[in-house]
């Protein structure tokens, strides 16, 4: 576990400097703005952990929806979680941090689902489908996945998001309200906490 914190620790470093210059990067012009959503994202000082409260403050992301990945010509959507705490993973079977985090991702997902908690994955930069299927079934991850190689799903988080940082986790509430970003790979004992914490709200 020490060594996982510790390759983290260095992680965090790099992130937070392409937040910055990212974030930067795709603010502005017709990007910039999420198809249906209200959520607009701000890492002050170029966090790369950001709560956002309290939950009235909290913007919705938009329209998020793309083909399945393990089941084609099946579309998996946002919407399909009506009700229910959402955590959203952006990741890629040639991330090597994706790879790091995949278990506590799981992990996570399987000790919170009967609080009302559904996972969804958007697997990006993967033109190989079958690599990205390997993935999931090699790492026995019950959650599923967009499969979008051209990120275009990406739009519904709005243009202020920073796309090119993979892994990212966004944790929504139960009206689908960003209540967390992630910007770095997880480990079980840093994500559960909030999921349950927002499973929890009234």
């Amino acid at each position: 576990m020490t060594g996982r914190r510790f390759a983290r620790a260095g992680v965090l470093a790099c992130v937070a400097a392409v937040t910055v210059a990212t974030a930067s990067a795709c603010a502005g012009g017709d990007d910039a703005v999420a198809q249906g959503g209200t959520f607009d994202f701000v890492s002050p000082g170029g966090q790369t952990e950001i709560v956002y409260d309290p939950p009235a403050s909290r913007g919705t992301i938009g329209n998020l929806t793309g083909e399945d990945l393990m089941v084609e010509g099946k579309t998996t959507s946002l919407s399909d979680f009506d009700g229910k705490v959402v955590v959203v993973n952006l990741w890629g079977q040639w991330c090597g941090p994706c790879r790091g985090e995949v278990d506590d991702l799981e992990k996570v997902y399987e000790a919170t689902r009967d609080q009302g908690v559904a996972f969804l994955g958007i697997n990006v930069k993967d033109p190989q489908r079958d690599k990205a299927q390997d993935f999931v079934t090699n790492n026995k991850v019950a959650f599923p996945s967009i499969w979008d190689p051209a990120m275009r799903s990406l739009t519904a988080l709005g243009g202020n998001y920073p796309t090119s940082v993979i892994p990212s986790t966004l944790v929504l509430d139960r009206e689908h309200r960003v209540a967390a970003v992630y910007l770095t790979a997880l480990l079980a004992e840093d994500l559960q906490p909030m999921v349950e914490r927002i499973a929890a709200e009234q």
